[in-house]
This record gives structure tokens, sequence and C-alpha cells, in this order.
């Protein structure tokens, strides 16, 4: 369905015009239609892009870049053409300004990332104590230097009280204000700041419209407000997040530029590798953030936005390299390297760790599906009070164990490290205290899965990896633990005969590591992303292997589960217009999808009919089809219908009975040129269309002749795209799915002989294909009550009897009291 023709058009008259030696034309008036026509293409929101059409658009301009670059280097009298040389700076400027946004886009990520990371430490140290050396600085910062310490202790870091209910209420109420601020925020400025944002940039990847997603607004709200959730101590993280502002930068910035403002395959560029970019700020993870992009964001993925993708990770890791947040040179706080190697005999427990990550994503996926279908019915109007209540409860319990009171990512720093490495924290490597630390990593663990489960998706930003990295670093330590406490117990047995006698065998640190994997693995479906991410974080070459068989296992294991990644998930529940990547069989035809009622346009039509047909339809396109039969002929839009009639109103004044002539008859052809010259309703002469032909202008009479040649017809030909993408009826379905994937059409014409019989959307194709689930209709699907809905629906019910009950007491008292008086 492809708009009015770009106007930079490689067989436009301005072209012609340079070719031959004169200048092309550059007045004002043809900067106005340009504008004109970007204000006609501008995409509606929640629509789809048509990829195909874009291509061509994109494809026009870059002809006529490059029939300009042959303009001749001397005026026909010989002069030196200044025209030249404005041709040729223009075209290295346009050369230059992919890198020089790429550039700016990787540096603003970088310094987001550094700020948010700086922000985030404070304001988490501050539930807890405030520094006397500078207000603003965190307890790392704030005790960094050696000298500052004495006994142990921090001479500079002083506590709100040394009471422990006091803290414990100063830490409550400083993660209610904290959360309260940031849910306030985004219902009051930006809506579209809430939640990670993956699957929404997933989706936009994909060609699907939301207007403000990625507005300056989105990026200012977001990226004040997640330094306040993660402090708050909200199960939630800061990387899924990152992802959603580094996409708010790539998009501000990029349109800033008119190649960019007027490309939306240059613009999903730009945001391919903002993702990148924002997965490899928030881990540390050049190389990872690119495989992120490929696995997990885009279907498409071209040499050219691999290398635009990488590097403009890696300038976004340069700058926070450079900014250096934590102070320590590393990228990440939980950056940690690993010389020890592995025994085989272990594979068994990281076979173990690996079934843990499959059911853990599983889980955790259908029950917050749930949650949400449930914060959907009753708690979409108290957006800030559920924040508020969940980040008090996670204060309240999280308070007394040591794991879930401190930041998830200094957690994760605390877990993966080795004990030799001064990784003792409280006591985490002695032996005496091996099972009661292991009972509190269990708590931990099973107390966040709770919480991820209840958190992820409330009306603040909100993400899910560091979370789940943090659950299965949990469990995965304890595992550790109690492998070492085996050896420690049985260190004769044959089981263990590959350890050396008087060196460390075990290594709880990396079964932290790849439980971390294993979860993220688990609840994003990644495999190739998270090793990389991974290597990348520990530099251990000798522990790929490990994270290979837990990621597979994982893998497996969420396969027979039949679990999807939760983005995936999450974009179904929302019921965006998206396909997913893996291959599916339905063994039906096209046919048994497309849309049958169709309402087509005649090859010649009056003008009152076009206008009615406008007025009483609400669809996007209509295919053209012979007057006398259904034989196609092309395909138009609802926009370039409008513009034309437009055009041909300004200029003139078209009655109803006007003759538009849409196509030419096959069995006419020759009649209609001989006794109806036809005129063309723009100052453009007809070029604008998908494509042009000679007999579409072969008689570009003036306008202004309309009212006084009532035999003269409006030529729409030039808008028509004559060529749309068509299919059989009998094409299997996976087939047209592909095409919507591969090649981005936003409709197909289903032709049976050369007529139209049908024609079908992404949308037939996900509502046939919710239908045929075996789990029910996509609807069905997520509102039928589990276990989890029914005592959620049994809670809710009874907190509005309690509510109920109690004004109803309150309502007596007053009235008995009323009374006495």
């Amino acid at each position: 369905m492809p708009p009015p023709r770009d106007p930079d058009s490689y067989d436009s008259p301005i072209l012609q015009n340079a070719d031959n030696g004169y200048p092309p034309e550059s007045s004002d008036s043809r900067e106005d239609e340009e504008e004109e026509l970007e204000h006609i293409r501008r995409y509606e929101d929640f629509r789809t892009i048509d990829w195909i059409h874009d291509s061509m658009l994109e494809r026009n301009r870059r002809m006529r870049q490059k029939t300009a670059l042959r303009y001749p280097f001397r005026n026909p009298d010989g002069s030196f053409s200044w025209d030249w040389a404005r041709y040729q700076l223009r075209w290295a400027g346009r050369a230059g300004q992919d890198s020089f946004i790429v550039t700016a886009v990787g540096i603003v990520i970088g310094i987001t990332a550094a700020l948010v990371s700086i922000v985030t430490e404070w304001l988490s140290d501050l539930k807890m104590g405030f520094c006397s050396d500078g207000w603003w600085l965190n307890q790392q910062f704030c005790c960094w230097e050696i000298d500052n310490m004495e006994g142990g202790r921090c001479r500079a870091w002083h506590p709100w009280t040394h009471s422990s209910a006091l803290s414990w209420l100063i830490y409550v109420v400083g993660a209610a204000l904290f959360s309260f601020l940031a849910a306030h925020l985004v219902k009051s400025y930006a809506k579209y700041a809430a939640g990670s944002g993956i699957s929404e940039i997933k989706c936009i990847l994909s060609g699907f419209v939301i207007k403000g997603y990625l507005g300056i607004w989105t990026f200012v709200i977001k990226a004040l407000t997640l330094p306040l959730v993660i402090a708050s101590g909200l199960s939630v993280g800061k990387e899924g997040p990152s992802v959603h502002i580094a996409g708010c930068v790539g998009n501000i910035i990029a349109r800033c530029f008119a190649t960019f403002r007027r490309s939306e395959s240059k613009m999903r560029e730009i945001l391919t590798a903002a993702s990148a970019a924002g997965v490899a700020v928030a881990f540390g993870s050049p190389i990872g953030g690119v495989m992120f992009s490929i696995e997990e964001m885009s279907h498409i993925f071209t040499v050219r936005t691999m290398w635009r993708s990488f590097f403009c990770a890696l300038v976004a890791t340069v700058t926070l390299s450079f900014m250096n947040p934590y102070r320590t040179g590393k990228l990440v706080l939980f950056q940690v390297r690993y010389d020890r190697d592995w025994h085989f005999f272990e594979i068994f427990f990281f076979i173990i760790i690996g079934v843990f990550g499959g059911l853990y994503g599983a889980f955790v996926t259908k029950f917050n599906l749930q949650v949400a279908a449930f914060r959907r019915k009753h708690l979409a109007a108290y957006p800030v009070a559920e924040a508020v209540i969940l980040a008090t409860l996670t204060a309240v319990f999280g308070y007394f164990n040591r794991f879930l009171r401190i930041d998830m990512t200094e957690s994760l720093a605390i877990l993966f490290k080795e004990c030799e490495g001064g990784g003792d924290y409280e006591n985490l490597c002695q032996t005496w205290a091996q099972w009661p630390m292991a009972n509190s990593l269990l708590i931990a663990t099973i107390f966040r899965i709770v919480f991820v489960i209840v958190s992820y998706g409330c009306k603040v930003p909100a993400g899910i990896f560091v979370p789940s990295m943090a659950i299965g670093a949990t469990f995965g330590r304890m595992v550790g633990i109690i492998v070492k406490a085996m050896y420690q117990a049985y260190p004769t047995s044959g089981w263990f005969a590959a350890c050396t006698p008087d060196v460390p065998c075990i290594t709880p640190g990396t079964y932290a590591l790849l439980g971390a994997a294993a979860a993220l693995g688990g609840i994003m479906r990644l495999t190739v992303t998270v090793v990389v991410i991974m290597f990348e974080l520990t530099g251990a070459l000798t522990y790929i292997l490990p994270l290979m068989i837990v990621l597979l296992v994982t893998r497996a294991v969420g396969d027979l589960c039949g679990a999807n990644g939760i983005a995936d998930e999450m974009i179904r529940f929302n019921g965006y217009p998206f396909l997913e990547k893996e291959e599916q069989v339905y063994d039906v035809p096209v046919s048994s999808v497309m849309r049958k009622d169709l309402i087509t346009l005649s090859a010649t039509m009056r003008l009152g009919d076009i206008q009615h047909i406008l007025e009483t339809s609400t669809v996007q396109g209509f295919p053209v089809v012979n007057s006398h039969s259904k034989v196609l002929r092309g395909h138009i839009g609802r926009t370039e219908l409008q513009f034309v009639i437009g055009k041909s109103r300004r200029a003139g004044n078209p009655s109803p009975n006007t003759l538009c002539e849409l196509a030419t008859e096959e069995h006419s052809l020759e009649m209609e040129h001989a006794e109806h010259p036809m005129v063309t309703p723009t100052p453009l002469d007809g070029h604008l269309g998908p494509m042009s032909t000679e007999e579409d202008e072969a008689a570009p009479e003036a306008i202004e002749n309309l009212s006084i040649l009532p035999n003269e017809r409006l030529n729409f030909k030039p808008w028509v795209n004559k060529t749309p993408l068509t299919v059989a009826p009998q094409l299997p379905l996976e087939i047209v799915m592909q095409l919507f994937k591969r090649m981005g059409p936003r409709v197909i014409l289903v032709e049976r002989y050369g007529s139209i019989v049908g024609l079908v959307t992404i949308k037939d194709v996900l509502r046939y294909t919710a239908e045929i689930e075996h789990t029910q209709s996509l609807s069905n699907r997520y509102d039928e009550w589990s276990s989890l809905d029914s005592t959620l629906e049994e809670a809710y019910a009874w907190w509005k009897d309690t509510q109920q009950n109690a004004l109803e007491r309150m309502r007596r008292l007053w009235s008995h009291t009323v009374r006495g008086r």
C-alpha cells in the first residue's frame, strides 16, 4: 500500500534536467511540496509500516543522489559550476552523517548509563546512612581511601541510627518514598516510561508504530525514575529499561536529521544499534549487546546493521569506561575473573542448575502473565498505590535477609566472587556458617521469585534481567556451598577423585555465575547471547563449556514445558501485531485466512463514488480492478486518494461526476487516449506515485482548465501501485508468514488467474493462529483463572468486603454518636 511516490524519485523531471546539463530545481515551492508529502506519508499511531514501500522510497533517494553527483563540472558556457561543488559537499556530508549519528548515540548512551549507575548507588545507600565528607557520595566512594578505615569501619560513613528498629523503619520509609516518586512521575508525565520496553521495541523494529514511546519525555522520565525504582528495593532491574532508554536516545538524535527522519529503514538500523548499546552498557559487554540485537530484537539483521550495532556498542562502552562510575576501572560492578579449572564430575550439578533455569523461566512467565491479567482487571486505576505497596512489602520482609537487603547488583558481585579473592561477605565462605548461609540463600531465592512475579509489570520502569540473575545466583551459590560441603565431608570419595589434595577443589562463585546465566536464559529464552555476556563478564575461557551445557539444558527444559520468552509472551498478551521467529506448520492455505469481503475500486470511476467509498469505509487500502471484471490492476491507499482529491480541489473545482482514471482499461487503451485527454491534479506533474510510465504522464494539461473542460479526467494512475505483492489462494500459510516477516508488506493481495479474491494482513494471520492454539483463544488463554488467579480473586474479594464492612461500621458508629448527642 505505497503512499505517493517520493519527490526524490529517480525518474522525475528534476533528475532528467540534471542529466541534460541544467541545474536541478531547488525552489521554495518544491521544498513546500516535499514537506506536504512528508506529512501525508507519516504513519499513523498503532499501525504497521510497509517496509516494501519504504525500501522503494529509499532506493529512489539513492538514485537521485547518484544522479546529482553526475552534474557537470563546468557550466555550458565553460565556467566553473558552483552547483557541482555544492553537490559534492552535500554527498560528503551525507556519507559521514551515519557515522556521526552512531557515534553521538553511543556517547550519550554511555554517559546516561554512567549517571544512572552513580545515582542508583547513592540512593540505595541513602536508605542506610550518609557520608560526612560529602552528602553526594555513596558508601563505596565515601570509604574508598584505605586510610579512612578504623577497625574495619569507615569513619566518614554514618548510619542514620544505631537502633535496629529505627534503621528498619527508615529503610522501609525510604523504599516507599522512592517508589511513590517514581510511580507518580511516570503516571503524570510519561506513561510509556513504565515497564521494561523490550517487548515494545521489538514490535517497533518489526514495523509497529507507537508514537511517543521513544520520545524525549519518555527518555527524561525513565532516566530520572529508574534510579528511584532500583533504590526502592523493588524486585526489578535496570538492564531492560536501559535498552528502552538507549532506543529513546537513538530515536531523538536520529530524527534531528532529515535523512533519517524520512526513512523508516534507516531509523530501524539506528534503533537496532541503540538496543545493542543499551545491553552493552548494562553488562559491560559490547559483543553481547550485538548478539542480543541479533538473537532477540530484530528479524532482519544485515551486515551493515551489525557493523553499526557493534560500533555503537563499542562507543557506548568506551564512554562508560571513561566515566568509570564504579571507580574500579571495570564496566560493571560484578565483573570478576576466574583462574581455577572445573572438573567433569561437576557436570551433574551443572545440569541441576540448568534444570532450575528452565523451570524458573516457565514458572515465572506463566504466573507473571496471570498477575498481569489481574492487574489489568482490578489495579489499572491504582498504579501509584500498587508500586508503593509492593516496595513497602519488599522492604519490610527483605530487610532481615542479608542477600535481599542490599542492591541486587551488589549481591551479584558478592555471590560471584571466589572465597580467596575477598569474597567472604558476612562469613559466606566460613565452613562453620555454611548451612545457615545455604538456608539464607534458599529463602532469598524463594522470596525474590515471588516478588519478581508480582512486581514485574507494575507501572514503573522495571526490568527482569538482573532480578533473574540474582535469583539464579542465590540458587547456584547454594548448590555450590552444598557441593563444597560434600567434598569437605568425603574428600577421599571416588566421586571427588579428580580433586587435588590441599588445593581448593570447588568454587561456589562459579556455581552462582552458572545459576545467573541459567535463570537469565530461562526467562528470556536466550542462549548464545547469555554465553557471550557471561564470558565478557568473567573473561574465563575455561567456563565456556559449562555455560553452554547449562544453557542447553535450560533451553531443553523450557521447550519441554512449552515456555516462550517473557518478552514474546508480553507481546501476545498486549495484542501487538508481531510474528514470532520460530517456524510453525499449520497445514492450511492462505484462502482459509484471507478476507473475502473486499471494497474494490474500478479502473474508471466518478469522483463522487470514490468520495462516498472513503466516507462509508474505514479500510486503509483498495484493490483496483477492471470496470467489468475482477482482474487486478493495482492497489491504492486511502491516504493517496485523499491527497489527490485535496490537490484537485485546491487547483480547480471538480464536480462529483468527474471521471477518475485509476488504471487503463486493456480493451480501450487507444480509444481513451484519443478521446479523453487526462490531467494530473498536482504541480509535480504526476511524478509522485510508486510507479510511473509514459502513458501516465502523456497529457499533463493545466489544472486550471478543469472547470472549463468537463470531458477531462483526473489521473490517479501515478499513485496506484501497479505491482502489489500477490499470492495464490492455495499458497501455504507458512510461506505468507515468511513474506510478512522478511519483506514487511502491510497487506498481501490474493488473486486467482489474475482476478482478486481476497487480501491478508498480519492481524489476520495472528487472529487465525490464536484461534487454533491448543490452549484456546488468545483472550481466554490469559483470562482463564488458574490456582494463582483464583487466589488473587479471592484475596481481592476479601479486601473489598472488609473495606465495605469497615465503612459500614464507621457509618453506624457515626450515626449512633450523632443521635447520642
